[in-house]
Formats: C-alpha cells, sequence, structure tokens
C-alpha cells in the first residue's frame, strides 16, 4: 500500500479521523480484491490444461495457474486459491467461460464487485454452502446465497462461515454425515524442527478432535482469558492461581497437553500408545552430569538442553549407563535411582499431590524427585522423594529451589519439607 493512502500519520489523527481513514481504506481493498479476483480468474483460464504447452503458467515455468497468481501478486498459495475461486464467480461471463461456472453464487459475485462483500467472506460463503445434490437444486443454494450476502455486513467472517454450514445443514441434512467424512479425512498434525531447536506444531482437528481439545484448552486457560466469573471455592482458588501464574495462557496450555499426553502414556501403557510408556532418552557425559555443568541432548532433537534439565528428566526416568571404549559400546547398565510403582503409590499417600504451596496438581500429575541428588549419594526412597507438578520441578531444577527437612513438621503441615526461593528470588530486605 503506497503511504500516498495516508493523509496525515495515524499517529496525528483523532478517533473518529482514525475510524474514517480505516473504512475508506477498507472500502479501497474490497474494490482492489474484487479486480485481482478478476485477474486470477483470467491467469487461471489462460493456464488451463487443454491449451497444452501454449498454457501461460508452463510459459513462466510454473505448474498451475495459481501457482502464477501467487508469484505475480506476492500472495500466500491459500490466498491464490482464494482468489482464483473467488475469480470464477465475480468475473463476468466470457464467450469461452466454463459451462460449469457456479451460477447460484451469482449474487455473491455481484456483492464482491460492487465492494459489498470481501474476497474472503465470499469465499466462505461458497464453500460453506458446496454445490447442488440430489435433493438440493441450484436455485435453493441461490436463495441462500442472497440471505448470506445480506447478512455479511453485520456479521464476522467466522460467523458468516459457520452461517454458510448451518444453511447447507438444513437443505442437506442427508449429506451431513459424508460432510463429517469429510472434514474427518482432512485432519493432521505435523511437527516441523525450526533452525532455533525449536519445534512448530501445526495441523487441522475436525469437529469432533476439536470438541475435546478445546475443551482440554478451556479448562486450562479460560481464567486467564475471561473465563466464568461466578464458580465455586475450588473453581475460584484454581482462577486465582492461573491469574497468579508467571507464565503466558499460551505457555499454559502447551504445559498443559505435555502433561496431558505424559500422564496418557503412562496410565496404562501399551493402550493409550503402542507398545509402552513414551520414553524419552536424553545422552549426557558423565563428568558434566558430575560437576552439574555442560549440556545433554534429547534423542531425535538439535537442540543442546542444560544439566539442569537433565537431571529433571532423571528424577523422572531413572539413568540408564551405557560404558563406551572409545568408540564402541561395550556394556549397557541396568536402570538405576528410578522410583518403583510401590514407592510412588506411597508419595502419593503420603503427599496427595504437588508439594508446592498452593498447587492443587494431583499425584497422577506429579512426577518423584529425589530431594538430597543422587548423584550426591541421596537414595531412591520415600523418605529422600517428594512429588512435584512439571512445572514446580523445572522451577527446582531450572532456577534451584531448595527443598529441606522442615525440623518441626507439624507446624507446618508440609509433611517435613520446607521449599524455598533460590537467594535470588528472595525479596530484598527492609532497609530500617
Amino acid at each position: 500500500m503506497s503511504i500516498d493512502l495516508l493523509p496525515v500519520a495515524p499517529a496525528t489523527m483523532g478517533d473518529t479521523e482514525l475510524q474514517s481513514t480505516a473504512r475508506a481504506l477498507g472500502e479501497k481493498r474490497r474494490q482492489v480484491d474484487a479486480a485481482l479476483s478478476i485477474i486470477a480468474d483470467e491467469l487461471k483460464r489462460r493456464s488451463r490444461p487443454d491449451l497444452g504447452h501454449h498454457r501461460l503458467a508452463q510459459r513462466q515455468g510454473l505448474r498451475t495457474g495459481e501457482r502464477l497468481v501467487q508469484q505475480v501478486t506476492g500472495v500466500s498459495a491459500r490466498e491464490a486459491v482464494v482468489l482464483v475461486k473467488v475469480g470464477e464467480i465475480t468475473a463476468l461471463p466470457s464467450a469461452d467461460s466454463s459451462p460449469d461456472l457456479p451460477s447460484w453464487l451469482g449474487s455473491v459475485g455481484d456483492a464482491v464487485r460492487s465492494g459489498d462483500v470481501t474476497v474472503t467472506a465470499a469465499d466462505v460463503i461458497r464453500s460453506g454452502l458446496g454445490t447442488p445434490a440430489e435433493g438440493v437444486p441450484a436455485e435453493a443454494l441461490a436463495r441462500a446465497a442472497v440471505a448470506l450476502v445480506a447478512s455479511a455486513a453485520t456479521v464476522t467472517v467466522e460467523q458468516l462461515a459457520v452461517r454458510a454450514r448451518d444453511l447447507r445443514d438444513e437443505l442437506d441434512e442427508a449429506g451431513i454425515a459424508d460432510r463429517a467424512a469429510a472434514l474427518r479425512k482432512r485432519r493432521y498434525l505435523h511437527l516441523s524442527p525450526q533452525s532455533d531447536g525449536m519445534i512448530r506444531i501445526s495441523g487441522l482437528l475436525d469437529p469432533e478432535s476439536a470438541a475435546i481439545v478445546t475443551a482440554a484448552y478451556d479448562g486450562a486457560t479460560s481464567p486467564r482469558r475471561g473465563g466464568p466469573r461466578f464458580v465455586d471455592g475450588e473453581d475460584l482458588a484454581r482462577a486465582e492461581e492461573l491469574q497468579n501464574d508467571s507464565r503466558t495462557a499460551e505457555q499454559i496450555a502447551l504445559d498443559s497437553f505435555v502433561e496431558l499426553i505424559r500422564i496418557g502414556g503412562a496410565v496404562d501403557p501399551g493402550v493409550v500408545l503402542p507398545a509402552r510408556r513414551p520414553e524419552v532418552v536424553v545422552r549426557v557425559t558423565l563428568a558434566d552430569l558430575d560437576r552439574r555443568a555442560g549440556f545433554g541432548r534429547f534423542d531425535g532433537q538439535t537442540a543442546p538442553v542444560a544439566v539442569p534439565t537433565v537431571e529433571r528428566q532423571i528424577c523422572e526416568a531413572g539413568i540408564v549407563p551405557i560404558v563406551f571404549d572409545g568408540t564402541r559400546i561395550v556394556d549397557v547398565g541396568r536402570t538405576q535411582r528410578l522410583f518403583t510403582r510401590r514407592q510412588r503409590i506411597a508419595l502419593a499417600e503420603r503427599d496427595r499431590g504437588c508439594r508446592f504451596d498452593g498447587c492443587e496438581r494431583p499425584p497422577s500429575w506429579c512426577e518423584a524427585h529425589h530431594v538430597r541428588p543422587w548423584s550426591e549419594g541421596g537414595g531412591t526412597s520415600i523418605d529422600n522423594g517428594i512429588l512435584l507438578c512439571r512445572h514446580h520441578h523445572l522451577l527446582v531444577h531450572d532456577l534451584g529451589w531448595i527443598i529441606r527437612r522442615n525440623p518441626d513438621p507439624a507446624s507446618s503441615g508440609s509433611n517435613g519439607w520446607i521449599i524455598e526461593p533460590p537467594a535470588a528470588l528472595r525479596p530484598a530486605p527492609i532497609q530500617r
């Protein structure tokens, strides 16, 4: 967008002028997008397969008309597809137009050309209504399209998409199951390693899966996102805990999903996840572990992790020492310092969940932590164990929180433990 379209710097505008300028630019954008969709349709038409080697896209070294639209306009691949699809209903008919053009969407094309409906809104109407089928004549879809165009200015694009799908369901109740199956076939989850060592999650959820995941997401984060105000005492305490949590709502959501996966794999190994509980393999040298410095690496990940992270994994999963002779493995030892199932039952009975003050995570959400590190002579025993949720286990290992015996456990109800922040995190003494 040229800066010439802005009469003055936005920071100098009053509220009314700022809104009117945004509205005017929105109208210009709708006009530009409408014209661009018509151009995209023509680019696609000149790249159609029946033209063979004379296809415009192929002459430019590209496979499809959509890819040509993407290249010449600079839009994303998804936006190029939308421009072409909307262009089919926005472009005026020509002598060589396809006879299969969706004429029942004529009112949508008219609204795009006049600037009353955005290209994005036209696309959700098109995709939501679908195509004629047995029992759903084109005339019925045309009437539905007129109704949707009339409401487009008063609802969001997301709301318009829901209305379009609802109208299709009303017209085609028999096809609901088929449409649901088609959505389910599109579901996927993909993990993409990033150059900085992080892993990006992307995917699509079908409605049934989304209902389950959304409920879990809302349960984990809703108090931070303006959740219900009228709650009972237990819910109120949970809401206050989340409000005071230093993590962002997005970080809380991610940590909660990691916990759900960890717990799901541990509840009934071989059922929720195949074969056995998933193993997280971390490699570290004994020298680095002994000096509590250096780094380790998770199998399958490229980024190194600090030794405190390695120690936290060891707390939960134990150690399988591997002895090397040069580059050859000569011995693989047995797992050491792993709390047994009986010990975890006893810890759950004693601690009743995470021992951090105010934390209400139940035992099933917790990891067993060695109060005195095993590397320093601490034993794998109930007396040397304490249950911590993953979030607080991270604090202990990564930030150096201190857990020590309480000389008077009956006075605090802490089951014999005092948990304190490291000196660097304690409030400075008041100067008098």
